[in-house]
């Protein structure tokens, strides 16, 4: 199962703030971690932690806060392509209606506004997304799927009367360098599925990502629960850079997704 996707943040209140409000997922609960309880779990020293966790639809994310070791924040420069680069993809049952809310919550605009992706595109024609950020410039999604595209669940939630704008998490997307290198670990060593793919240019992918030249291989897994995976790797253009060697945990570009076992050893 793919569980929570954790971000680390800078201000909690803030953030929960953002989720909760600009955004409707509910939160289920708050924990503090013993002072150096996480250390060696994640490589620092003296950590104090801080951690919300928050849930839309099925789906769960949770929101981690160092409260004595503050990380750097995500580069003012950081680009799409950028291998540190990942989202959650949040599905909506009306996009314009979407869009109209976070626009008037006046939020950070990535994409010039919602792109519909063209018809020739067998594998993700008419789906509609736009990219924005949160208050700490993480980058969120939210996604559109016609009928015969998505996970069936999003169409049965959406065939409900009185269905909510915000429904779930799809899947959590990450630009990779290599895919067939991360298939090795996802698919052949961890057992995810590849239940889908596509090749995105044009300029409706320009539009969506704010990167002029823009073609991507798209790769989407799945395990038995939870969200999905994807792997964003850019045939073009060059020049994404590598996540820094000396990222940390408490740093904001570092994202966890946690991933449930039968067995761990």
């Amino acid at each position: 199962e793919v569980g929570p996707i954790e971000l680390t943040v800078s201000d909690l209140n803030r953030e929960l703030a953002f989720f909760t409000n600009t955004l409707p997922f509910q939160l289920r609960s708050i924990t503090t971690t013993k002072r150096g309880a996480a250390d060696s779990l994640l490589g620092l020293k003296n950590t104090d932690l801080r951690t919300a966790e928050l849930g839309l639809g099925d789906e769960r994310i949770r929101l981690t806060e160092h409260l004595r070791n503050k990380g750097r924040a995500i580069p003012a420069d950081s680009r799409s392509f950028d291998h540190w680069f990942q989202h959650i993809a949040i599905v909506v049952s009306d996009m314009e209606a979407a869009y109209e809310h976070l626009r008037r919550a006046k939020v950070k605009h990535v994409s010039t506004a919602p792109q519909t992706l063209p018809a020739w595109n067998k594998d993700a024609g008419g789906i509609k997304a736009f990219y924005f950020r949160d208050p700490e410039d993480h980058v969120l999604e939210i996604i559109w799927f016609p009928a015969g595209k998505g996970n069936p669940k999003w169409h049965r939630a959406g065939s409900e009367t009185g269905v909510p704008i915000f429904l779930g998490i799809d899947h959590t997307a990450i630009v990779v360098s290599d895919t067939e290198k991360t298939l090795a670990l996802y698919r052949d060593m961890l057992g995810f599925k590849v239940v889908g793919g596509a090749h995105n240019y044009g300029p409706e992918q320009e539009h969506l990502n704010q990167v002029f030249g823009a073609r991507l291989r798209i790769t989407a897994l799945k395990a038995e629960h939870g969200p999905g995976i994807e792997f964003l790797e850019y045939i073009a253009p060059p020049g994404g850079r590598d996540l820094l060697t000396d990222a940390k945990a408490n740093d904001l570009v570092f994202w966890n997704t946690q991933l449930v076992v039968d067995d761990l050893p």
